[in-house]
């Protein structure tokens, strides 16, 4: 039998999620303006480990996530990636890539008990950081990132991310913000 506490607090997300919760609100380059979109996701948590370098112990989850607006059959948003528990260094990290060009690798510092955490990422950083194809780099630059996790009573979780957008179209920053709440699938 597999002992989850070596997961630390990522064990919890293990398995098949869907949520139809889910809020986006985002600069619309069809609308010429910020609008929230309502959308459904599907989320496939897989764990793997130990993953060893030098002294260094990891162990993850492999995670595929895609999400859809109302009924529509193709997703207009997917990521691939891992979730990343580090015992020894206490510290929770996903790396994910989007189709769109993207590649993200935020971190933090949680408890291996943590029924919430937050990971950061800054562009620029050599840590946790934001890198984009040139498109992105000129027309909405991600300069920052941050997703809180939050592991209910129920089993379900739920996370609220927030990623600073220079964008070419809107003045100042933009925030882009997602959230949703996920629960195991059915079948």
């Amino acid at each position: 039998m597999t002992d989850l506490a070596l997961w630390g607090p990522l064990a919890p997300l293990i398995g098949e999620w869907e949520g139809n919760e889910g809020i986006d609100v985002s600069y619309s380059n069809e609308k010429d303006a910020v609008i929230e979109t309502p959308f459904r996701e599907r989320t496939s948590m897989k764990p793997f480990g130990p993953v060893t370098n030098g002294t260094q112990c990891l162990y993850g989850l492999d995670y595929r996530m895609a999400a859809w607006r109302a009924d529509e059959e193709n997703p207009f948003h997917t990521e691939v990636g891992y979730w990343l528990w580090d015992a020894a260094e206490r510290t929770v990290m996903r790396c994910f890539v989007i189709p769109r060009g993207s590649a993200v690798l935020v971190g933090g510092v949680a408890d291996p008990d943590a029924r919430e955490f937050t990971m950061t990422a800054e562009h620029g950083s050599e840590i946790f950081g934001i890198l984009s194809n040139p498109f992105l780099a000129r027309a909405a630059r991600s300069r920052s990132y941050e997703v809180t996790v939050t592991v209910d009573a129920d089993g379900s979780w739920s996370y609220g991310e927030t990623t600073m957008i220079e964008h070419a179209r809107v003045p100042g920053t933009l925030a882009h913000t997602d959230r949703n709440r996920l629960r195991r699938a059915v079948g």
